[in-house]
């Protein structure tokens, strides 16, 4: 019945010329539903451009929960060797860049396009607490994620 009435709702304002924005809007629970799930990364870029520090093929997954909770991890595709039982500093150090670990919880804003991850603990210490992502869903199985801090771009499919 609610179908029903949205598609009357929708004839009678495209009939008068009304703006069908307001009717046709997410609504805050909508959006926040649409990032539960996990997601595996599809592709990282900079200002269009592949990062040098992630490599040409990045792997990854985010994961939001219907709770708030949310975690991350991204790995670069790049050469990483060990050369004994252990890490030495420099392989250690080379094995953190373009590494992104971190878990915490989650909030949406449907109106600024944004999600904000509080992190509760990461691998790089010293980083903000909170990040803020704006989103844009690409169809039903694909998001992208821009931090406003920078000019990456992070595209994410659904795992099913």
């Amino acid at each position: 019945m609610r179908h029903l009435a949205m598609i009357f709702a929708m004839c009678f304002a495209v009939a008068l010329g009304t703006d069908l924005g307001p009717v046709l809007a997410e609504s805050p629970e909508d959006a926040a539903q649409r990032l539960v799930g996990m997601w595996r990364l599809v592709s990282i870029t900079t200002n269009g451009q592949l990062n040098p520090d992630r490599g040409p093929h990045p792997t990854g997954f985010i994961v939001y929960d219907k709770s708030g909770n949310m975690s991350v991890q991204i790995m670069p595709d790049r050469l990483r060797t060990k050369a004994g039982q252990q890490l030495t500093p420099d392989e250690a150090k080379a094995a953190l860049i373009g590494y992104t670990a971190y878990f915490g919880t989650y909030d949406v804003d449907p109106k600024a396009g944004t999600v904000t991850h509080h992190r509760k603990g990461n691998v790089i210490p010293g980083a903000p607490a909170d990040v803020v992502r704006r989103f844009e869903f690409v169809g039903n199985d694909r998001v992208v994620l821009r931090p406003v801090e920078n000019a990456n771009e992070l595209t994410w499919e659904r795992v099913k």
